[in-house]
């Protein structure tokens, strides 16, 4: 089967967490993603957070697989007429470095255009153009700018920032769609572009539900807020706790054995079309019938009052217990998952959302495969590559180096030193 992007050629110039997010994406797709690294370092990420003493960490592996490594100082005469070369033969150049980083290099986007007027040119910033746009950003920095932080959490603590990495790999994801579409344009004109996602605007992108809330704002108070009726609205969106933000009423719900599990929980939303059900499955039958909860509008001020008795029924039974009784009655509700259950679900195993991969050094380690399913085009899970792994085959058998260039490129000393499995 021919994977989606076979014969896309990825210069994979990013580090950390946002690129990264994005090229091993696009290698999922059948790509050829060239990472290129630090001679002697490589990445950051493969010695942050190490759990394997010389071992390149899950950081680095969970987020670079499918992809080859190759060593390169770009400081280096040498290293930059390779790296200018591998620019002309490349579909997509994608990099995350700080503002201005590339043009000091001398890799303006001009000096890009005229080696391959086809290019297209991928870059992750912290914010758009403005007067930010050369602050450094950081993942809780983008959720902080982003609007995310400040509608988290509940309405009398700080705000809170959330565990999804919705500024780094979230803005990872939006630049690969950039990037498949620009690949798409270039089909029909030829010419290559430049292809911006900066994080503030994957964030906003990402809580665009709150910039709706906001203006809804001046027309009256939220009423499927938990502030509503009693507590205050000011001029902003406020913090809801686990409101939905939906429209459809939901709150997390302790269930049996919540006293020691921190995680006996489930989400239960009480859906108007499925109230019935609701007051059936809680033990509350004159609830639909009882005009102060028959109706969506007469429910609204008495919510948390509702949701306090549906957990005196929920604390009876275990969350899965609870899954099985309110799926009967077609009432969402999901449980809430701890990572380790989530690494032991079958489920997600199977249909290769959680992969299992060999690795030469560390051994096996657990992934996050490919989240997007296509029907015609597979998606093989391949182990991240060593520090310069692919130095000698990237040369031979990509930019087809005879073994005197390839000599001439590590004595010149373009590619550092002996190539290493992790950095020290």
């Amino acid at each position: 089967m021919v994977k989606a992007l076979e014969g896309v050629r990825i210069l994979d110039f990013t580090h950390v967490q946002s690129g990264p997010t994005c090229t091993q994406l696009l290698g999922y797709f059948g790509a050829d993603v060239i990472k290129i690294e630090r001679p002697g370092v490589g990445d950051i990420t493969r010695g942050q957070l190490r759990d394997v003493a010389n071992a390149d960490s899950l950081y680095f592996t969970m987020l670079n697989g499918n992809k080859r490594s190759l060593t390169l100082d770009s400081k280096n005469k040498k290293g930059l007429e390779i790296l200018e070369a591998l620019i002309k033969i490349c579909d997509v150049m994608v990099e995350n470095f700080a503002p201005g980083v590339m043009d000091r290099m001398g890799l303006t986007w001009e000096r890009i255009q005229e080696l391959n007027p086809r290019i297209i040119l991928a870059s992750i910033k912290g914010f758009g153009p403005g007067p930010f746009e050369d602050y450094k950003v950081y993942e809780n920095i983008a959720q902080c700018a982003g609007g995310s932080a400040s509608t988290t959490g509940f309405d009398d603590g700080p705000p809170v920032v959330t565990g999804a990495q919705i500024g780094d790999s979230g803005t990872g994801l939006h630049l690969a769609l950039g990037i498949v579409t620009a690949l798409f344009q270039r089909e029909k004109t030829g010419r290559g572009q430049k292809v911006l996602a900066a994080m503030q605007d994957g964030v906003l992108n990402l809580c665009r539900v709150k910039l709706r809330d906001q203006q809804r704002l001046a027309h009256g108070p939220l009423k499927e807020y938990p502030q509503y009726p009693n507590g205050k609205f000011g001029d902003a969106v406020p913090r809801a706790g686990n409101a939905s933000g939906g429209g459809q009423p939901g709150w997390i719900l302790k269930c049996k054995g919540w006293e020691t599990d921190p995680n006996a929980y489930v989400y239960f939303i009480t859906q108007a079309q499925v109230w019935k059900g609701v007051c059936e499955v809680i033990g509350k039958p004159e609830w639909v019938t009882d005009p102060n909860y028959a109706t969506p509008d007469a429910r609204l001020p008495r919510l948390m009052e509702i949701f306090a008795t549906i957990e005196k029924w929920t604390m009876t039974k275990t969350k899965w217990e609870v899954m099985d009784a309110a799926n009967k009655y077609d009432i969402p509700c999901g449980p809430i998952l701890s990572m380790k259950e989530i690494a032991e679900d079958q489920a997600l195993r199977e249909t290769g959302t959680i992969v299992e991969v060999d690795h030469p050094v560390r051994g096996r380690y657990l992934t996050v495969g490919n989240p997007i399913k296509l029907s015609d085009s597979v998606t093989e899970v391949m182990r991240a590559p060593l520090l310069g792994e692919h130095n000698d085959d990237i040369l031979r058998n990509v930019l087809k180096f005879d073994e005197r260039a390839i000599r001439e490129a590590i004595e010149s000393g373009a590619l550092g030193g002996a190539t290493s499995a992790a950095a020290e």
